[in-house]
């Protein structure tokens, strides 16, 4: 259900009829049909308890209970989160994997298809991210120099730094 919701949050509402406003948000009601519509079962309990029990919190749940989101992530054009620019701690890190090191010591670390580069605060979880794609490799990114440099960091709710693009001057491993 999490990978699911993580599809049609992020990437592909309109595989289901979905319409997700400009800050990500997508009616609850409107979620369980369409997901009906393509065979999915979904109810309410369903979705609260997987927004609940993620161990990543990638979903928000709106105040009055109605909407849903995903709070990073997006590759859909129609969203634009509206974050605030935050300081960065002096080092960041990014999980991958070494098959992918030739292309990040070309161009860097780049959003690709989604918004952001996804960084953490913490070696575990770009560990656990890293894990997904092949033999890990974490890098340090030299987040605080990149901001005196213009760079803008952003942190999503669920406590993942979000940056444009980190040019391969910042990335040490």
């Amino acid at each position: 259900t999490s990978k699911f919701l993580s599809f049609v949050l992020r990437h592909e509402p309109q595989a289901i009829g979905l319409t997700l406003d400009s800050e990500g948000w997508a009616d609850i009601e409107a979620l369980i049909s369409g997901a009906a519509r393509n065979g999915r079962t979904l109810d309410r309990a369903l979705i609260e308890t997987v927004v609940a029990s993620s161990d990543k919190k990638r979903f928000s749940i709106s105040e009055d209970a109605q909407q849903i989101r995903a709070v990073q992530g997006h590759s859909t054009k129609s969203v634009e989160l509206q974050l605030e620019e935050k300081q960065p701690p002096e080092t960041l890190y990014h999980g991958t994997a070494t098959r992918f090191m030739d292309s990040i010591n070309q161009q860097g670390l780049i959003a690709g298809s989604r918004h952001h580069v996804h960084l953490s605060a913490e070696t575990d979880t770009a560990s656990a991210v890293g894990q997904r794609y092949g033999t890990v490799v974490i890098l340090k990114v030299a987040a605080q120099q990149m901001q005196e440099q213009g760079f803008k960091f952003y942190q999503a709710e669920n406590g993942v730094w979000l940056t444009a693009h980190v040019p391969v001057d910042f990335i040490s491993s």
